[in-house]
């Protein structure tokens, strides 16, 4: 989990597109850009906190009262490869590390600016003036605050800090998607690869920047990449863990990343890497051991997975070269009489098990619960 909470405490999160400041004609990073970016982060997930309806009133107190927030990143690797450097080499390790310091550094300062302006959370703020300075020098002296520079540290001790937690990185599977950049801080999981959805069988997705990187370079071949463009499957399981503890260091909460496993990987290899995550200061950690669940939400070939995309007609065609011959007409007289669809009566069409029924209002399946038609 990459948001550990107190009881009744909230977060609400945030996330800057790295591959926004590439300069992709020098191959460098634009870090007053990125600056800028995180300082109008950070004050605007603050007014987020005083704009949120809390429907508890726990909820409310807590949430006022530390005033946590949580920027992190996507497109982490879109950056790397726009500067040519490698995911997980010493190279690419030393710019993701100067990039997740220069987050870190300003999201902290713009927090500080914040608490000169508005006040610091009230939970750093004792009955007595000298309480409130017994509360700020302990926050100084957090492990964490340790990497801060001297100034915010300073300013802090003077005026407070606006907000307990600042960073964090979520997965941010779904907008990364969207925007079309690798997910959260993950490597692409390929260049062309297949993600399940909850009402489609397969979504075939093509890595935008492979396109715009042929568009750029017209020698290029797309089967010969060069070797920045590394996959999360081209990673050693080590180095994924080495990346997440260099931005670990730099992040006050924890973070989502998946160390990817290649088959086979074994209960003791495993433990392995997650006696790297703990040495290397992880918070905590996810391996993933390729084909080790029935489905999977990302795959490199459709048919990996027990769904596929294929069309009812094009199944029964399908069965028809994989089955015994007696099951031919029984096959045949289904194809006749089941209506796939959203209807009541009908087979559902995502799953093509259940059946449809209506279920509050909404035309619902039997079987896997997707709502197919709402009447509300």
């Amino acid at each position: 989990m990459e948001q550990p909470l107190a009881p009744y405490s909230v977060c609400n999160l945030a996330a800057v597109n790295l591959a926004q400041f590439a300069n992709k004609d020098n191959q460098t990073v634009d870090y007053e850009a990125l600056r800028e970016t995180v300082r109008v982060g950070v004050r605007m997930q603050d007014n987020v906190i005083d704009a949120t309806p809390y429907f508890l009133e726990e909820n409310r107190v807590q949430a006022l009262g530390e005033r946590r927030v949580g920027l992190g990143v996507m497109g982490l690797a879109d950056l790397l490869i726009y500067c040519e450097q490698e995911y997980g080499s010493e190279e690419g390790n030393a710019l993701v590390d100067e990039i997740f310091k220069t987050i870190a550094e300003t999201a902290y300062e713009a927090s500080t600016e914040l608490a000169k302006e508005r006040g610091s959370f009230p939970f750093l703020v004792g009955a007595t003036d000298e309480e409130t300075a017994r509360l700020r020098k302990a926050f100084t002296e957090t492990g964490f605050m340790q990497k801060m520079p001297a100034h915010i540290k300073e300013q802090i001790l003077a005026t407070g800090i606006r907000n307990s937690h600042l960073l964090t990185v979520a997965p941010t599977g779904s907008t990364g998607t969207m925007v079309g950049v690798a997910t959260g801080l993950e490597p692409y999981f390929s260049f062309t690869y297949y993600r399940s959805g909850r009402l489609g069988k397969f979504i075939e997705v093509k890595a935008e920047i492979v396109q715009e990187y042929l568009d750029r370079h017209s020698e290029a071949n797309e089967q010969e990449l060069p070797e920045w463009f590394v996959t999360a499957m081209d990673l050693k399981p080590e180095a994924h863990a080495d990346v997440q503890c260099i931005i670990q260091k730099w992040i006050d909460s924890s973070i989502s990343k998946t160390v990817n496993a290649p088959k086979g990987y074994t209960v003791q290899q495993v433990e392995k890497v997650y006696e790297r995550l703990y040495k290397g200061g992880a918070k905590g950690g996810t391996v993933y051991v390729d084909g080790s669940r029935d489905s999977q939400v990302l795959t490199l070939k459709a048919e990996e997975n027990d769904m596929d995309q294929l069309s009812f007609e094009e199944e029964l065609v399908e069965e028809h070269t994989k089955r015994p011959v007696v099951l031919v007409d029984t096959i045949q007289a289904l194809a006749s009489t089941t209506v796939i669809g959203s209807d009541v009566g009908n087979t559902c069409p995502v799953c093509r098990k259940g059946t449809v029924e209506e279920m509050g209002g909404c035309n619902t399946c039997t079987n896997c619960g997707a709502q197919l038609k709402c009447g509300l």
